[in-house]
């Protein structure tokens, strides 16, 4: 069978005006020229995902009142418009063409306050799912208490990773670890931070008391036995839970200190502390000495 070229060009150049009108967020031209290939090719495949990426365009994000107004326009375009768009444009192009609609909606739902039971519907995670560091800084700040909120202060810490890089953000990244290591084990798997992975790698194969992303717990504190250097960013921790996990990196922080002074007498004090806290970290630390 002859596959006739003309038909199937026309086919093509028919997709392509609705797909440059789209482009172009013409909705009218878009709509105009999905009807004339409707009518030619009514069995056409794109069709669908056109009309998706149509009724995105043409129909106004709605105002956000509550968590479930969130919900619902959230979940249409992450299930519907943006696989479909995707479809159409491809990855890079489509996330370029979706980006003004979640700005739309990240921006309706500003006043929108956080619940922890519907973490997912809040302003400041959808700024991060578009790498918009800044206005997720911005959107944490209006939480109340952010910092002692394990969700909140791992999309801020996510955010600041991204904007300013590892040392900066010691402090709060203790914090995270301490009240939710779980949440700190999320956060290394989405950021691009290179030293940040690198050294929960290190410390996952190397600290024998790693079993489960709750051990990452200990991880500020084992930190220290490998980058001392590091002692003051992480003494900007604010107090937290004055857990086992928190006292020993408080106990590290000292330890290096008195070294740095000399104070041989208080060293025995504390590196008992140490190891009366956790004696594998103990252990660690010892190696290096």
């Amino acid at each position: 069978m002859q596959l006739d070229i003309f038909e199937h060009s026309r086919d093509v150049m028919l997709k392509n005006d609705v797909v440059d009108a789209l482009e172009r967020r013409d909705v009218v031209a878009a709509r105009s020229h999905r009807t004339a290939l409707y009518h030619e090719y009514p069995d056409s495949l794109c069709l669908p995902d056109l009309d998706q990426m149509i009724e995105a365009l043409g129909k106004p994000i709605p105002r956000i009142q509550t968590h479930q107004d969130l919900s619902t326009a959230r979940q249409w375009l992450a299930g519907s418009v943006e696989p479909a768009t995707l479809r159409v444009l491809g990855n890079r192009a489509g996330q370029v063409w979706l980006a003004p609609l979640w700005k739309d909606l990240a921006t309706s739902a500003a006043a929108l306050p956080f619940h922890p039971n519907t973490s997912f519907d809040h302003g400041a995670l959808i700024w991060l799912r578009m790498g918009e560091w800044a206005a997720a800084v911005a959107a944490v700040k209006t939480i109340e208490s952010w910092r002692r909120k394990p969700v909140p202060l791992s999309w801020m810490l996510q955010a600041n990773l991204e904007l300013a890089g590892l040392q900066a953000n010691l402090g709060m990244l203790a914090e995270l670890a301490w009240i939710s290591p779980r949440r700190l084990d999320e956060v290394v798997s989405t950021t691009t931070e290179p030293i940040l992975k690198q050294l929960i790698k290190k410390f996952e194969a190397s600290f024998a008391g790693f079993e489960t992303a709750s051990d990452l717990v200990w991880f500020p504190a084992w930190v220290l036995t490998e980058r001392p250097n590091l002692a003051a960013s992480f003494a900007l921790a604010q107090p937290s839970n004055h857990s086992p996990a928190e006292k020993a990196m408080r106990v590290m922080i000292a330890l290096l200190g008195l070294e740095h002074q000399g104070r041989h007498h208080d060293i025995v004090t504390e590196r008992k502390h140490l190891k009366d806290t956790n004696e594998e970290l103990f252990m660690v630390y010892m190696k290096t000495r």
